[in-house]
């Protein structure tokens, strides 16, 4: 199928290329896009679906919800229903595509995500998802939430099952906790760049020597020994230097793992945040190893996180982290 918004392809919008497929669809459905913005707010749920991209730059999936727009009850949207695009299903693949929530800085539209991705063995090869606060959603949801009855969203009263996922290559943006989530997921050679939060313009409200951003708020399971990895990615930002974590605990058992990359200056030389939980201190596991660029301080880095060994490192490698009892490996 081939979806084009100037109609010179089978269909004209995503979604109706999508509600061609079976709902109990067991073979490969590739579904190519030709350049173009398709504005949808987009609902995957069927198994073995591929989105392929004219180019990841020029085909983007767009829409402009967040946590402070309204439902018709009167009702705050919160997080997990501001999503561009949910992927709810297994087998789901993409390439050569732009995930976008264009509605603006959390300061002023509160939580935005680009995409929400809720199935097992989803894989995304060279593209981008661009965003502010809570870009990338990698579901599945805590068991419950801290401050309100519900979450909200899709997959409210769903039960909880373990995701794994693939990142390579690609270019995830954001600033507040903008990769998220209780996904074991992995990411190989891709750029995570840290948004500058407010212009020199706001110097005012937003003032020198603040935080400007987490890129990680894992809330990985207790009994689920991976999180999320990076291996060989770049971390670059246009924020001030020394003002970004590389992440603090959603949940209490949270994992991340930053392997062979190069982090800029904008990282804090702590490196992790506890997220104002130091109960959460004993029970993280964040941890690096052969981190360079002007970021990488090992030696001051927080007590309670690692500098993994050669062979310690060697247990975070992409098919080992990914198989799961079915052997996956999309890394090849």
């Amino acid at each position: 199928m081939i979806v084009a918004a100037d109609g010179s392809g089978d269909f004209r919008t995503v979604q109706e290329a999508l509600n061609q497929i079976p709902d109990d669809n067991r073979e490969r459905v590739i579904i190519h896009i030709k350049n173009g913005i398709y504005k949808e707010k987009l609902h995957i749920e069927k198994p073995f679906v591929t989105l392929i991209g004219e180019s990841a730059e020029h085909t983007i999936l767009t829409y402009d919800d967040h946590a402070k727009k309204k439902l018709p009850n009167g009702d705050d949207f919160e997080t997990f229903r501001s999503y561009s695009v949910f992927i709810g299903a297994d087998d789901f693949t993409a390439e050569q595509l732009t995930f976008e929530n264009a509605a603006g800085r959390g300061e002023l539209v509160g939580q935005a995500v680009a995409a929400y991705v809720d199935g097992d063995r989803a894989a995304f090869r060279g593209c981008r998802f661009l965003g502010h606060q809570d870009t990338l959603f990698t579901a599945p949801l805590p068991p419950a939430p801290v401050k309100r009855a519900l979450f909200g969203g899709p997959r409210e009263l769903a039960p909880r099952r373990h995701t794994r996922q693939y990142y390579e290559q690609c270019y995830i943006e954001g600033d507040i906790d903008f990769i998220f989530g209780s996904a074991t997921a992995v990411f190989e050679r891709c750029e995570i760049f840290s948004k500058r939060r407010l212009g020199e313009e706001d110097a005012a409200e937003f003032p020198s020597g603040r935080i400007h951003g987490w890129l990680t708020a894992p809330s990985t399971p207790e009994d689920v020994r991976f999180g999320y990895v990076f291996h060989d990615c770049r971390i670059t930002s246009d924020a001030p230097a020394q003002s970004v974590y590389l992440g603090r605990p959603w949940r209490s058992y949270a994992k991340a793992a930053f392997l062979d990359c190069w982090l800029g200056e904008h990282i804090v030389p702590a490196g992790w945040d506890n997220w104002n939980k130091p109960e959460c201190e004993q029970t993280t596991v964040f941890c690096e190893f052969n981190s360079t660029g002007p970021g990488a301080n090992p030696g001051q880095r927080v007590v309670w996180s690692a500098q993994l060994t050669a062979e310690e490192a060697k247990a975070y490698a992409a098919p080992r982290v990914l198989a799961g009892r079915d052997g996956w490996n999309p890394a090849g």
